[in-house]
Parts: structure tokens; sequence; C-alpha cells
């Protein structure tokens, strides 16, 4: 991805801010690390054998079973153990199962969440910051000794499930793939799964999610994203305004062809469109912009250099600006594209080489001579250059240009990125925002590319 040095927009057309429009143009894999690295947490994936009671032994080697082997005398030879992590909490919900392979004498094994420096010999439920779902009784613990009634009892080859769901911000168990109950979410911070034994002969296997569940998680997560779908669905906005913002990304970047599609096949009247403030600026030099980023989306920089010093000689007078950089940078490429290595070194040192050293375009300087380093340079690392996606980059540069000319522009920023997109920002940010304030950081946040790809999934 192209990495320049931050800057803001000066005046001048041909100066563009490289690094905020390259933003736009990452690739899935780029994006899916970007929203991994916002929200990534190691997960549990075992028993914690240090953190323990220590009133059990471990069945299997994979840390995953525990067996009662102590002598129960009074309510502190509990045999509990928590999850090698806490659960996560940067997501719609969090779930893991244990199953009762056996009951023992009393039955008395329970499932639940617990704090850090929960007292390893108690149940889960049975001191502060803790909770726990209890087969002996069915009963529901929520911090003291005395339990309520919730749901069955469990014994021997009983699936018993237990989640977070931090949308409703409530926790919930199962039993069998089946919801017992849920209850509101009171304890704040990290919380561990536990799971916990009491009585002789008293064995579990827990499965935080490498085997299947009983219980259809995938399902109860659907169905919590779209009751937030049909939430969102029911609010109420100005009418024609989603009309309005289609409309002015597709004048944004010049997509003229598609917008008259989209408005012949829209009902609302498009007259209004500057008295709802998104006509105006963004529909100078349309035609023009259409034509330009056509060029260059087929490869055709020579023609897109023509046409601009013939239309806006001002974008490219300066020949160390961005425009001209990229324009000459996507000439090297389509060289490259067609294996015309000779004629891609000859264009280099005749047109790129000024630009080794201005540090603002080193970082794609780089990649773009690296390309003559490769014998297949689609499959290199610096392959990305040859993608669709670079002449994409491209001509959106070409396109602020073009509309920053306009002598009758109020906000030159907005040369950079459509409302459409700053409101999709905006909405990224304020769910960032309100999970850190209102909900102890706890909940998935919204991510443009992440939602998108998930939709697509589901359909």
């Amino acid at each position: 991805m192209v990495k320049c040095e931050e800057s803001s927009m000066p005046s001048d057309p041909g100066r563009i801010d490289l690094t905020r429009l390259a933003a736009r143009w990452r690739s899935e894999a780029e994006w899916a690390s970007v929203d991994s690295a916002l929200d990534a947490e190691p997960e549990p994936s075992e028993l914690n054998t240090l953190n323990s009671s220590g009133l059990f032994h471990f069945v299997s080697p994979d840390k995953m079973s525990v067996r009662y082997v102590a002598s129960q005398h009074h309510g502190h030879d509990v045999g509990v153990v928590q999850a090698n992590y806490p659960a996560p909490t940067k997501r719609t919900a969090y779930y893991f199962e244990m199953t009762v392979k056996n009951a023992g004498e009393k039955g008395q094994c329970s499932i639940g969440f617990t704090t850090e420096g929960f007292k390893m010999r108690r149940q889960p439920g049975w001191e502060a910051s803790s909770c726990g779902y209890h087969g002996d009784d069915g009963y529901l613990y929520r911090g003291q000794g005395k339990g309520e009634p919730f749901g069955p009892t469990f014994t021997s080859g009983d699936k018993i499930g237990a989640g977070i769901n931090y949308v409703s911000q409530e926790f919930f168990f199962t039993k069998n793939g089946n919801i017992v109950g849920s209850f509101p979410k009171e304890i704040k911070g990290v919380l561990y799964p536990t799971i916990a034994v009491h009585s002789q002969n008293e064995e579990l296997t827990v499965n935080f999610g490498k085997e299947p569940f009983a219980f259809d998680f995938e399902a109860y997560i659907y169905e919590e994203k779209l009751k937030l779908q049909l939430v969102a669905e029911k609010a109420q906005l100005q009418s024609g305004l989603t009309h309005w913002i289609v409309r002015s990304y597709l004048l944004h970047y010049g997509y003229q062809d598609t917008l008259e599609s989209f408005e012949n096949a829209s009902e609302v009247n498009s007259s209004s469109a500057q008295v709802n403030g998104f006509g105006g600026q963004l529909e100078y030099a349309l035609n023009h912009r259409k034509v330009l980023r056509q060029f260059i989306n087929s490869g055709d920089i020579d023609s897109a250099f023509q046409k601009l010093r013939e239309w806006y000689p001002s974008v490219v007078q300066d020949d160390n600006s961005v425009v001209c950089f990229l324009l000459h940078s996507q000439r090297f490429i389509e060289h490259i594209r067609r294996g015309e290595l000779e004629a891609a070194v000859i264009y280099g040192r005749a047109h790129l080489a000024k630009y080794y050293n201005n540090k603002a375009f080193n970082s794609l300087w780089t990649d773009t001579a690296a390309l003559l380093a490769y014998g297949k340079p689609s499959d290199s690392s610096v392959g990305y250059l040859l993608d669709s996606r670079q002449r994409e980059f491209v001509a959106d540069a070409i396109n602020s240009a073009v509309l920053a000319t306009n002598p009758n522009l109020k906000d030159q920023e907005g040369c950079m990125i459509s409302c459409l997109e700053k409101l999709l920002r905006q909405l990224t940010v304020c769910t960032l925002e309100r999970r850190s304030l209102a909900d102890d950081d706890q909940g998935e946040a919204f991510f443009l590319h992440r939602d998108l790809n998930c939709q697509s999934r589901l359909a």
C-alpha cells in the first residue's frame, strides 16, 4: 500500500494528499488486517492448569477435561478451573460449552464466568463478580451463596453452554442446544469461562469452539445482527436522503454512466439535488472526469496526460506534483503489465528517476521500481500495483485534482472524499466511542468492509 508523509491539502490542485487518498484502495486482505488489529484478542483454547484449585486431575493431555478426585467435606472443596484466556469482548457475543461425561456422586458440577481474582475453591456464582448455572439443582447463582430457580438440572451426557451477549449486555446458558435463559450482565471487567466439579468422579470436558457446538451459535449471532438491522431500518430519515447520498458519491467520482442509470431507475425527483446540498460543485466537469477515468482504467495514460494538458493545464504544470508522479508511475506500470521490460526501463529513467529523492513518494516509488526485479511481478509482494485497484487509485487522484480546479469550490477537502464515505467513517468512529464509553469497551464495532463481506456470505 502507498505510504507517504502526512500533509495538509494545499490550494494547488496538482498537490493531492496521497496518504488519505490511498486509504480508499487497500486490498481486502489489508482491510481484514486493519479490522483484526483494531479488535485483536486472544481466545480461550484450553483450561488453565496453573491457576486452579487443584482438586482434580486433568484427564486429557490437551487440557480440555477435568475429573474430581478430592474428598468433599465442605463448600471450599470445589475443583474449579478457568480458561487460559478471558472471554473476548470485541464481538457480538461469546460462547463455550462443556459436556458432563460423568455426573459423579452428587452431580454438583457447574459452568459460568468469573473474574481474574476469583477464589479458586468456590463454585462460580458463590462469590461476588461471578455467575454460574449449577447441575444439581438447576439454580442460577449470581455473586452470592443463595441461588434462584433458573432451569433444569443436568447430568451425565448433557451438553451445557454459557455465553455473553455484548449487544443486549446479557449472560445466557444453554442445555443440549437450547437456550435455558438469560439475565442482565451486571459484572464489569474481564471475565473467564469457568467450570467446576464438586463430588467424587464428576468429569467434564470443555469445548471452546474447536468442535461443533450443540447450540447453533452462528444462527444466534445472525439473529442478533438481524435485530440490529431491523432497528436501523425503522429509523426515520429525511425523504430521499439516501438517494442524494448515493447520487453525491457517483457525482464525486465522475461515474456519469452509472449515475444516469441510477437516476433513470430512481423514483426520486433529481431536480432538487441542489436544494438538498448534493449537487452544484460535484457536477463540475463531470464528463471530463468520466473520460479521464476511462482512459486511466484502460491503461491509456498518454491520453489522460494529453487531455489534462488540454483541459486543465494547471493540474500538470508542475512535473514534481503528486498527480504527475502518479501518472508517470502508472505509465511505467502499464509497460510492466504488457511485459515491455525494456520500454519500462527507458521510461523509468526518463520520467521516474527524478522522484527518487522525494520522501513523499518514497514507498510507492520503491515498490514501482521493484516490479523489474521479479520474473512474475503479479505474484510478488508488489503485485498489488498491477491490480485494477491501483488504476482506480490513480483515477481518484486525478478526479480530486480536477475537482479542485473548480473556481466555485467551497470545501477543498471535499475533493478528497465523498459524503457517503465521510458518513461511514463517522459511523465507525461513533460505534468505537460508544463501545468505549457505554459498554465497558465491549461489543463489535462497525467496519464497513467486514460487514459487507459478512452480508455477502449471509446472502
